[in-house]
């Protein structure tokens, strides 16, 4: 008799099994590879498809259409939904919501209670965080930073190494360029605030080599990893 197994989305218990890497529930009508990992907490449901070495864990959900590919990471409460697609070495972690068209691809990480929603991308080293909102046609990539509550949407673009952040609003055709190193150091505080949600979300997760791979600083730059030892984060995680 097939195993039932209720995903909590309206739709009652519906035909399901563990998937055999890691041990979440996945839908029958949904497609996992046996290369990719689904944690014991986590979900895959409706059509979604997760393939390639791509991860989902701690009490992430990928449902309806949306697509995990390549070596990409859902952790922590993520929610990727709808048609929405994140591929290449991406993370979406934390409470951190992909949905619609939209697509987060290369190396960029969505994550605190941030949303990228309708058709927007964010791509590259782009980071979008915090309770940011990437929604519309607007595109966030290169080194960009969207955080705080920020907005970018319409047809917008942040690239370079911009940051937009606290309440701005870039919205229209506008498009915004920094090139300015990353991380002044009036932004310090913000920025570990937002390294402590990470820290948080992969303790939460079920895999340690994606929270050493935090700590040792990959895909931070000097004044980030500074910061952080002067608030003694990596101390109490080594």
């Amino acid at each position: 008799m097939s195993e039932t197994y209720d995903f909590k989305d309206g739709n009652g218990p519906v035909p399901a099994h563990q998937h055999p890497n890691g041990g979440g529930w996945v839908a029958d009508t949904a497609t996992v590879a046996d290369t990719a990992y689904v944690g014991p907490t986590a979900w895959v449901s409706g059509t979604a498809r997760v393939s390639d070495n791509a991860r989902v864990s701690g009490t992430a959900r990928v449902s309806d259409n949306a697509r995990v590919s390549d070596n990409a990471r859902v952790y922590g409460n993520a929610r990727v939904s709808d048609n929405a697609w994140v591929y290449g070495n991406a993370w979406v972690s934390g409470d951190a919501l992909v949905f619609d068209n939209a697509l987060v691809y290369g190396n960029a990480w969505v994550y605190g209670n941030a949303w990228v929603y309708g058709n927007a991308w964010v791509y590259g080293n782009a980071r979008v965080y915090g309770n940011a909102r990437v929604y519309g046609k607007a595109r966030v990539y290169g080194e960009a930073w969207v955080y705080g509550d920020a907005g970018v949407y319409g047809n917008a673009q942040v690239y370079g190494n911009a940051q937009v952040y606290g309440t701005a609003q870039v919205y229209g055709n506008a498009g915004v360029y920094g090139d300015e190193p990353q991380t002044p150091s009036d932004n310090r505080d913000t920025i570990i605030d937002a390294l402590r949600a990470e820290v948080k979300a992969w303790r939460d997760a079920d895999s340690r080599h994606d929270l050493t791979r935090l700590v040792m600083g990959e895909g931070h730059n000097d004044e980030v990893l500074k910061a952080m030892r002067e608030t003694d984060k990596l101390g109490a995680l080594q």
